[in-house]
């Protein structure tokens, strides 16, 4: 149990805390606020990539004032309960506030049950979090119907140009790939930003919150994985190399990995539900700032991170991301609402040398999902392949992170 004395101090510290904050960039993502009246919404993203500064930007924005901003990650509110929101309550009636800002909520079980009340009490409600259970598994019946959900990520390409007051070019893409978009680590440089970061989603996201006891082993195949972005990857084949005892702990830990934002897998398309499963996943991080400062390579490779890069910025885009290979690999195919939307092959530098191996892998998934258009994303080509009705437009990352 904890004091109502003691939460209403909290409220009022972390309030000041907050609102005495840089009002940092606006960034892409607008919040969806005119179905609040009747919806919560719920905002995820992967630590520090800017969850508390774009509350803090909607709290600035509101002019009545009749807020209540929370996060439950305070030392002080570590033994927080369902019992505790009764307290709560006392405190939120005491100020007559009406908007609720809930910083990592879901840290409190049956904390649906609470947004629920206060939904049906007409209060609007904000929720940010850095799992990705926040978006399905957690919500349970008690909100279905009654959220918003979106995603924030690190800085874009876009974001990273107009945060650092740069240009749209060969050059600041060649920086962005090598610093990333975490916003205080753009703003810095200093690398400490970034090992804490891994740390404290390794243990705060995932040891902590799922009870692991081997953390050097989850710390190693962290670290092969961000060391091994835009390759293939199977627990079955990993298990033995990293001295991990079952295949099964490899994959839970695949799963806490991605729920925590921290590692993307993405799978080959296949109409079969168990191909999907059976078949290897290609591995992607969050961040190539992370990338370069965590990664144990001992050489860049720079067509792994341009694919990474690609990735994210299709992640940002769509929900439903596959890898293709039918006798010819395709790197990417983005599909909304059952459809298409985009075919996109990945390229660092087209040359004589391996134009006919990318166009084969391209080509194949055009014709296997009877499309006319595609893209190939280099780091600095231009050019446009037509063949045999297919259009293929070559664009340099820097204008196609732009679009």
């Amino acid at each position: 149990m904890i004091l109502e004395s003691v939460i209403a101090v909290v409220v009022e510290q972390q309030k000041k805390r907050l609102l005495l904050k840089d009002s940092g960039l606006k960034r892409e993502l607008v919040p969806a606020m005119k179905s609040l009246s009747s919806h919560a919404l719920i905002i995820s993203g992967v630590r520090r990539c800017g969850k508390s500064t774009l509350l803090m930007q909607m709290m600035k924005g509101m002019e009545d004032g009749t807020m209540l901003y929370l996060n439950f990650e305070s030392p002080q509110l570590y033994e927080f309960t369902l019992s505790d929101f009764t307290r709560l309550d006392n405190v939120i009636a005491q100020k007559g506030v009406n908007t609720l800002f809930f910083d990592e909520l879901q840290l409190v079980d049956g904390w649906e049950m609470y947004v629920r009340q206060k939904l049906d009490e007409g209060c609007r409600v904000i929720i940010t979090g850095s799992n990705a259970s926040l978006l399905s598994k957690e919500l349970g019946t008690r909100l279905t119907g009654r959220h918003i959900t979106q995603e924030l990520f690190p800085f874009s390409y876009f974001e990273f140009l107009t945060f650092k007051a740069l240009t749209p070019s060969v050059e600041s893409l060649k920086t962005y790939m090598h610093t990333g978009g975490f916003p205080e680590y753009v703003k810095t440089g200093d690398q400490e930003q970034l090992t804490t970061l891994f740390d404290d989603v390794l243990i705060r996201d995932i040891v902590i919150r799922y009870g692991i006891k081997d953390i050097q082993s989850l710390h190693r195949l962290t670290t092969y994985l961000i060391s091994n972005i835009g390759n293939r990857v199977t627990a079955t084949k990993l298990k033995q190399p990293l001295s991990i005892g079952a295949t099964s702990t490899i994959l839970n830990w695949f799963s806490h990995l991605e729920l925590s934002y921290l590692i993307s897998f993405l799978p080959m398309f296949s109409y079969s539900t168990k191909a999907q499963l059976i078949n290897p996943r290609k591995v992607y991080a969050i961040d190539l700032g992370l990338v370069d400062v965590m990664s144990n390579t001992l050489t860049e490779d720079l067509g792994r991170k341009l694919e990474n890069l690609i990735f994210l910025h299709l992640r940002r885009k769509y929900t439903e991301l596959y890898y293709f290979d039918e006798k010819g690999e395709c790197d990417f195919v983005a599909m909304k609402h059952g459809a298409v939307a985009e075919i996109v092959q990945v390229c660092y530098e087209l040359t004589p040398d391996n134009l006919k191996r990318e166009l084969n892998g391209l080509l194949k998934a055009m014709r296997y999902f009877n499309q006319f258009k595609a893209t190939i994303v280099t780091f600095a080509n231009s050019d446009f392949i037509d063949e045999d009705g297919c259009k293929i437009e070559v664009t340099p990352a820097y204008k196609y992170l732009l679009k």
